[in-house]
């Protein structure tokens, strides 16, 4: 391959617009994605979170357990074109106990649009999941959902994310008709209403009929006249939309959905086309800024295995960071400086797959049965890079887990080692408690849901979960071990990759074993090379 600038790939990323959705559980973000893949003819009909009636399953939702239990807990990636542009949309889980895999998420994209309940406002994992997208500088858009429900007051909603969040909101339309009866919204720009209709269930696009300022104060009376008069306030005191503020994520352009209903979606999805940044040079680990049209460059920040029930495959999810891919082409892989195949690579929309030839930056690659890739891997072509690693969480719940059959020790064991490689747990072993009975560290309890699932209905394996009563990890080294083993309310184990682990039932137990260790024997869970977030 070349190693020269492409002048078609630069071409080719200004079309591209990747981003997430965030948002605490419940906010309706997977029937959000549902909607922007309907109205971007990516799907004919939209599914429901729990299937109810006649309707089919969301696409992003793919997990038995995601279908069984109306949340989403793996991440999805669904390509969307609309007109000239390629949107790549990152859908995330909600819940707390998943936030290590949204933080994957959040490291591959150029946006994120944060979805908010109407009457709930802003929720504690909404909160830490903006927390995430600030410390790394990315464009937030946000949608305040569910208007067809009663909510709060739109001026109220605003205010909150204003005093909360430390950002200015700016509202690129706004509601007509309080919540829970939602008729339309203004543009803020044209002043034009787009009214909304209803559709069976809501399983296909919305009606929409764009009106004049004086048909709709002839339709709608006094609704229109207080959201006239609301959204005039809003301008005199400067809250309009300023791109190079939203890019530089000191003010987040505001929408009004009722994601359910479809509407306020094709909205949603032109600000997203119009406004959410082109992909950008990414820095690698030395700091230097790797350009887009610079030789091929992409970062794995997800590993997935068992989304194709017939073979049980692997796939590694790579954000395209520079230049073009090339299906077959052969890469470097960084950590280790081996040649990669590129085969079998595949674009990924839920559970279904099509051969993707080339992708370009911003474009999500899933590399399937990739067995030597890892979260957090570069693979380049010509001059060498390597991408800091991602941010990583603290575990917090730690259990045993044991295979009920000996007679799948072999299924058991290697569908441990496959969810340490995806990430969805952490594995911890010892001599002391044997292979058999591998320690699972975890952020959320929800994450040994999760991974015991699986375990039965990928690999035939039952299990036994036994919860430790510890609460802290730290490493540490091989001299403190036997001091830390012989004290009670603690233990070293040892990760898959090596390191020693030292578990504490809490922080009083660990400052009590740490008195009588050398200096420097207990340290932060990763390495010096990683970002721990606790």
């Amino acid at each position: 391959m070349s190693s020269t600038l492409d002048p078609d790939v630069a071409g080719q990323a200004t079309r591209r617009r990747t981003f997430a959705v965030i948002s605490h559980p419940d906010a309706g973000k997977s029937t959000l994605t549902e909607a922007l893949a309907l109205h971007a003819h990516a799907i004919a009909e939209a599914g429901s979170v729990h299937g109810k009636g006649t309707r089919r399953g969301v696409v992003s939702d793919w997990l038995d357990m995601e279908q069984a239990r109306g949340i989403s807990i793996t991440s999805a990636v669904l390509q969307l074109k609309v007109d000239d542009v390629v949107i790549n949309l990152l859908d995330t889980p909600g819940h707390a106990d998943f936030s290590e895999d949204t933080y994957r998420v959040l490291s591959a994209v150029d946006c994120a649009v944060m979805l908010l309940d109407a009457a709930k406002g802003l929720e504690p994992q909404t909160l830490k999941l903006f927390e995430a997208c600030r410390v790394r500088g990315t464009p937030v858009i946000t949608v305040i959902n569910k208007w067809d429900r009663p909510g709060q007051e739109p001026l109220a909603l605003l205010d909150e994310i204003a005093d909360r969040l430390g950002i200015r909101p700016t509202p690129l339309n706004w509601p007509v008709g309080i919540a829970g009866d939602f008729r339309g919204v203004i543009d803020s720009d044209t002043g034009v209403m787009t009214q909304f209709s209803r559709t069976p269930g809501g399983a296909t696009l919305a009606g929409r009929e764009r009106i004049d300022a004086q048909e709709a104060a002839h339709r709608h009376g006094p609704d229109w006249q207080t959201a006239v008069e609301e959204l005039e306030l809003l301008t005199a005191s400067g809250q309009t939309h300023d791109h190079d503020e939203f890019l530089a994520a000191r003010s987040t352009p505001v929408l009004f959905t009722a994601a359910v209903l479809n509407f306020g979606v094709a909205e949603l999805l032109e600000t997203v086309k119009q406004l959410a940044p082109r992909p950008l040079p990414w820095t690698d680990v030395d700091g230097q800024p790797r350009l887009v049209d610079a030789p091929f460059s992409g970062f794995v920040f997800k590993v997935q295995t068992g989304m194709d029930r017939s073979h049980r495959d692997r796939v590694a999810f790579m954000r395209v960071c520079s230049g073009r891919f090339e299906r077959g082409m052969v890469l470097a892989h960084a950590a280790t400086g081996r040649p990669f195949q590129t085969k079998y690579a595949q674009s990924v929309f839920g559970r279904e797959r099509e051969t993707i030839d080339e992708a370009y930056p911003g474009d999500v690659v899933g590399l399937v049965n990739a067995h030597a890739l890892h979260v957090g891997d570069t693979l380049h072509d010509g001059p060498a890079v390597r991408y800091p690693p991602l941010p990583r969480f603290a575990p917090e719940h730690f259990a045993v887990v044991r295979s009920r059959d000996t007679s799948r020790t072999k299924q058991f064991r290697r569908g441990i080692d496959m969810l340490d490689q995806e990430g969805v747990v952490q594995v911890l072993v010892s001599d002391r408690r044997g292979a058999q009975a591998p320690v699972l560290a975890a952020v959320g309890p929800m994450q040994f849901d999760v991974a015991t699932h699986r375990l039965e209905q990928e690999f035939g394996a039952q299990t036994l979960l036994e919860p430790l009563g510890y609460g802290l990890a730290r490493r540490t080294t091989t001299a403190a071990t036997p001091v830390i083993d012989g004290k009670q309310g603690a233990e070293v184990l040892r990760r898959t990759d090596g390191t020693l682990v030292a578990l504490f039932t809490n922080k009083w137990r660990m400052s009590t074993v740490a008195s009588e260790l050398p200096e420097g024997s207990l340290l932060p869970m990763f390495g010096a090379d990683d970002h721990e977030i606790s």
